[in-house]
């Protein structure tokens, strides 16, 4: 065959993967260590998930944090700064 012939192939585009982090659970204790949130007691992260007032994942009793979990809750408590 000819170089005219044969088409040149192009790569199979893949979908791009997941970060691992996006699958991972952090519990309360994991988050108030790894600083993800702005808490510095796991006690008060706990006491804000029993309230609602954070969001959380409670399956089975336990509470756990996933990736969006902790976005939504930083983009709930993000300050924008006045502009005079």
């Amino acid at each position: 065959m000819t170089a005219k012939a044969t088409k040149t192939r192009t790569p199979h585009r893949q979908a791009p993967e997941a970060s691992e982090a996006e699958f991972r659970r952090w519990t309360p204790e994991e988050v108030v260590r790894l600083q993800l949130l702005p808490y510095r007691s796991v006690r008060s992260v706990r006491e804000k998930c029993y309230r609602r007032e954070l969001f959380c994942h409670r399956d089975g009793g336990r509470i756990t944090f996933t990736a969006e979990d902790l976005r939504r809750n930083n983009e709930a408590g993000a300050q924008v700064p006045l502009t005079a």
